[in-house]
């Protein structure tokens, strides 16, 4: 394990103690980085970039890195690919041991690999704050391993950055003070706008070189396990995606992995012979984006790319029975299909005929999006409470170790312990002005000060 954690000398002496260490390992973390990444050099932060290597070697991705602007890992873990015990204990070896001789002020991480919960484990462990950044998604499908890893993660940060109102009130709900939870927007999102530009250039370039026209196609993506490893799912999907093609082309840019199992279950031939199918190799992120930005619905299992679309206005197919990303749902822009071959071939033509009616719907709250910088907002945060002490402060019980929960009206005297709020109706909200109902948490101590006829006695406590 030496290898994985050859400190360079020139970090140990500048950023020990007093620093922000930012850990990634896969593409997506990366793209979720990289505003986050700027902001904290436009704030003249210091910080230490850590690449695990979960998925590509630092030299796989560097000119990905180049084209984001960022600068290059201090470290790389070079964990690699392997089983999930297997990459995450291998990343935690190589953590603990940064940790341990860096001496972060603050651990930083983005998302739901792998990475992200040695991370968070590592952090625990050595009793250094962690920050999750997408705190609080959930797709309540504990059968996804990046739903334990979210859910881990959260359990042990000290500081919790959520993209939305529903991360809020789920990170309430799970027992998490308010006080330390952030409402900050999508990271990913940053990134969509910062290069709208680049990607209607990439895009129409594209469009050229496959001889489409905007907003004539649908833009097909499969890779999760779930999908690729079940013959009955895959089958499914790609009966919906021939009979679409009767309607408008479709591309498909083919992950390695699901171009191997269809290999595998010998359904190449029905796509490979429809001249309306056009498969491609799997593209580059702003390529990626550019065919998704001329695109007139997207059929995905990806989480990542349910929320560029809805960056970019684009209708969406989920081709999955749930989501973490509730508020495409909501906003009428996405629709789950699971792999019913008659649902997805409805809702895609659907969303294709309502295209313009789908997209106005969305504009007001896209543009909202645009006016968001996450990564501007988690380092302004940062900034203000990197030298807290109270962001994993020591515990004393002694007087009163018995710790409660009680339902009281609001009162802002009781943030500090504040889990939940409710609006007159009893629903949760992460809205302090509409809160008139709150749950605390807090030690029976302060109860009893708060009701002398409790004769303050820890004798009134029922066991």
């Amino acid at each position: 394990m030496e290898g994985l954690v050859n400190i360079p000398g020139r970090f140990l002496n500048k950023l020990h103690g007093n620093k922000i260490m930012l850990v990634a390992g896969t593409r997506p973390e990366v793209i979720k980085l990289a505003s986050v990444i700027q902001a904290l050099q436009d704030s003249n932060m210091d910080y230490i970039f850590v690449w695990s290597g979960q998925h590509y070697d630092y030299e796989m991705s560097k000119i990905f890195f180049e084209q984001l602007g960022l600068t290059d890992p201090a470290i790389d873990l070079n964990v690699r690919s392997g089983s999930h015990a297997e990459q995450t204990a291998k990343a935690m070896l190589g953590l603990e041991k940064i940790m341990i001789e860096l001496k972060p002020s603050l651990v930083m991480a983005v998302g739901d690999t792998n990475t992200v919960l040695a991370t968070a484990l590592s952090a625990a462990k050595t009793n250094v704050p962690f920050a999750h950044i997408e705190a609080g998604v959930r797709s309540w499908d504990r059968t996804m391993p990046e739903e334990i890893n979210r859910i881990v993660a959260d359990s042990v940060a000290s500081i919790l950055f959520a993209p939305s109102n529903y991360a809020v009130i789920n990170l309430m709900h799970e027992g998490k003070l308010l006080k330390n939870i952030y409402k900050v927007g999508d990271t990913a999102i940053d990134t969509v706008n910062k290069y709208r530009g680049l990607l209607r250039k990439e895009g129409r370039s594209l469009l050229e070189e496959l001889n489409l026209n905007p907003h004539e196609y649908f833009l097909v993506t499969i890779h999760r396990q779930e999908n690729t490893d079940n013959i009955e799912n895959i089958k499914n999907i790609l009966s919906a995606i021939n009979e679409l093609s009767n309607y408008y082309r479709v591309v498909f840019p083919m992950h390695p992995r699901t171009k191997k199992r269809i290999k595998e279950y010998h359904l190449m031939d029905k796509l490979s012979f429809n001249k309306n199918i056009i498969l491609l190799d799997p593209l580059g992120y702003f390529q990626f984006l550019g065919l998704l930005m001329y695109s007139l619905t997207v059929l995905t299992d990806s989480g990542g790319v349910q929320k560029e679309a809805l960056a970019l206005s684009i209708p969406t197919v989920t081709l999955r029975y749930t989501t973490e990303w509730i508020e495409t749902v909501i906003l009428g822009i996405n629709s789950l299909a699971g792999a019913n071959t008659k649902e997805i071939i409805d809702i895609t033509l659907n969303k294709a005929k309502h295209y313009c009616d789908i997209r106005e719907n969305v504009s007001s709250y896209v543009n909202k999006l645009k006016s968001i910088n996450a990564g501007k907002n988690i380092a302004k945060i940062l900034k203000a409470i990197l030298n807290d002490s109270t962001i994993n402060p020591k515990v004393d019980l002694r007087k009163c170790p018995y710790i409660t929960y009680a339902i009281v009206d609001f009162s802002e005297k009781y943030l500090n312990y504040c889990l939940s709020l409710y609006n007159e109706n009893f629903l949760a909200t992460s809205d302090i002005k509409k809160a008139q109902k709150m749950l605390i948490k807090i030690p029976y101590t302060h109860i009893l000060r708060e009701d002398p006829t409790g004769k303050n006695s820890n004798r009134n406590i029922t066991l």
